[in-house]
């Protein structure tokens, strides 16, 4: 397909308007010649999900695939994506890109410094047919994810990656997501992809959770409904027009017990699991997200029938393959003919010359401020939580919050961990193997996401409140969220405990905390919002904002160079 088709396509795609959402929005490519009568079409869907901006390839842990029988294999980068997509492309008639979410937001520097345009335009390269959106597509809110698609510049930072912004060649879809003051679609609900005269269709959405996911305050306008109850409706909507074979992308996946990209070791009473079988049985296909895990499952529909339940390894190191055989006559699909896995890319293929080119750039224009030294630290500090949930990178952050505001009067500092993206490694810096110097774009990838410090009154039995808000119920299911303290503060919780009475002995610089007493307390914008649905915060007062969280890890890693892992023991638990 040619960039002016792309072009026009992608302007027929953003004609789909809240006031026209029954419309079938459809992108249609010439039927191919063919010189064999056939009753049926081959088509090749190629999923990627959770890329989040790694158009570098990533590194460490989260650069490599676990097989089935152990070993481990080096994927993932955006030229070897390219590279594996055209080859699968290369082995059928014909074919769809599709994506599950997040390929934005929470992204290393080299795309998050020009708020991921580099990838937008990456993925507009590899020519991506269209895509359901993410929580984290939601991160700059409502405003700036309508920017991605439609395109202009930031209107803040302005245009900085190229001298313009185009925006993407490919509809972002949200069946789920409504305006709240009149209940119509915010975002493309569906799209539809003819191959050899046979309509495809597509219904996107992210998880309905995105509210406590994202800062509040960037979606206020926003509603997130029930994704079962989103896709059945639509896929109604597109059986009635006459499209017959319907796939859904859907944010929303599970967590595995292990294996490799084709096993299925999904966790029991998994959300994605759910949405897959309870979904219409006109969906044919499921491609999830979300969980940053792989799977191929085969699930059954409500009426008996088996269709494929798939999801890649996030960051770009695998592509989900679906080969779908449709009946010319009927428009279905034959289910019997699906065939699914996962392709890791690997990185023993030439990567692809344009998508390099574009990486290129990025990290030449991004590379001086990634490069520039903020500190050092003595060793490694890793983000993974033990037993109790202490995290030492979770606890560094929270202290170095604390520090940046005790101008505002601050006594305490809790971090969400989910804030916490990577770890900081001892030997991982450009400036020399094994020195412990801490770059920018290090610091950055620990901390992408620009929350703004809020400084608030609370008492002490709204800390204690939101300290038994770490524990929720969410869709039957109990979720563990443990925020991370600044020194200072202790406290036990108990795994046997009922919800909301977890958490005893909490402890202020040696104080027991006062329920009456008025404590100032810091904590990020995404949090003060209300964000992963700790609500007792957004009952703060006297709220004084502070400096850019990112900025105050920075400026601590500065102020105290050879930095340790702080010391645990400042949660712990009891039976």
């Amino acid at each position: 397909m040619t960039p002016s088709s792309r072009t026009v396509r992608r302007t027929a795609a953003l004609a789909v308007t809240a006031a026209a959402a029954l419309a079938v929005t459809v992108a249609q490519t010439p039927a191919q010649a063919d010189n064999k009568p056939s009753r049926t079409v081959d088509v090749r869907l190629i999923g990627i999900n959770d890329l989040h901006g790694n158009i570098e390839p990533p590194t460490g842990s989260s650069g490599r695939v676990t097989l089935s029988d152990g070993t481990t294999v080096e994927a993932g980068g955006a030229a070897y994506n390219a590279t594996h997509i055209k080859k699968l492309q290369s082995e059928v008639r014909n074919s769809v890109i599709v994506g599950q979410g997040d390929l934005i937001g929470a992204s290393p520097i080299v795309s998050a410094l020009f708020h991921d345009e580099p990838t937008v335009e990456v993925l507009n390269h590899v020519g991506m047919d269209t895509t359901a959106a993410g929580n984290h597509e939601f991160d700059e809110g409502y405003r700036e994810l309508l920017r991605m698609q439609k395109g202009g510049c930031h209107p803040v930072d302005g245009c900085q990656f190229n001298d313009r912004y185009e925006g993407a060649d490919f509809p972002i879809l949200g069946a789920n997501v409504t305006l709240a003051k009149n209940d119509l679609p915010a975002l493309p609900p569906f799209w539809v992809e003819f191959r050899e005269g046979v309509p495809i269709g597509f219904i996107g959405m992210p998880l309905k959770d995105v509210p406590i996911l994202v800062d509040p305050n960037g979606i206020k306008e926003l509603e997130f409904g029930d994704e079962v109850k989103a896709a059945n409706r639509y896929a109604d909507l597109l059986n009635w027009l006459g499209v017959k074979s319907i796939v859904l992308l859907i944010h929303q996946g599970d967590n595995t017990s292990g294996g490799g990209p084709d096993d299925c070791r999904t966790v029991e009473g998994g959300p994605g699991r759910r949405i897959a079988e309870q979904v219409s049985p006109k969906i044919d296909a499921v491609f999830s997200g979300h969980s940053h895990q792989h799977y191929n499952c085969t699930v059954t529909d409500p009426a008996g029938n088996p269709r494929p339940f798939i999801e890649g390894l996030a960051f770009g190191r695998e592509l989900s393959v679906v080969d779908l055989k449709i009946d010319k006559r009927t428009r279905e699909v034959v289910r019997s003919a699906t065939v699914a896995r996962n392709r890791v890319v690997t990185k023993d293929v030439t990567p692809d010359p344009a998508i390099q080119a574009i990486i290129d750039q990025a990290k030449a224009k991004s590379g001086p401020i990634a490069n520039r030294p903020v500190g050092t630290i003595a060793a490694d500090v890793p983000r993974a939580q033990n037993a109790a949930g202490e995290s030492p990178l979770g606890y560094l952050i929270a202290d170095s919050q604390l520090a940046a505001t005790q101008g505002n009067g601050a006594v305490l500092a809790l971090m969400n961990p989910g804030g916490v993206r990577a770890d900081l490694s001892f030997a991982s810096s450009p400036a020399g193997e094994g020195d412990g110097v801490v770059t920018y774009g290090e610091a950055f990838t620990v901390q992408p996401f620009g929350n703004i410090l809020q400084t608030v009154t609370l008492t002490g039995a709204q800390i204690k409140a939101a300290l038994e808000q770490q524990w929720q119920v969410v869709n039957g299911a109990t979720r563990q969220i443990v925020l991370q303290p600044s020194k200072g503060l202790t406290y036990s919780w108990s795994a046997s405990a009922p919800i909301g009475s977890k958490v005893s002995d909490v402890v202020l610089n040696g104080v027991p905390l006062d329920p009456a007493a008025s404590y100032r307390v810091t904590i990020n914008s995404f949090l003060q919002g209300g964000g992963d649905g700790f609500s007792v915060f957004t009952g703060g007062t006297a709220i004084t904002g502070g400096g850019i969280d990112l900025d105050a890890f920075a400026a601590y890693l500065t102020a105290n160079p050879g930095t340790t892992p702080p010391a645990l023991g400042r949660i712990t638990t009891t039976p």
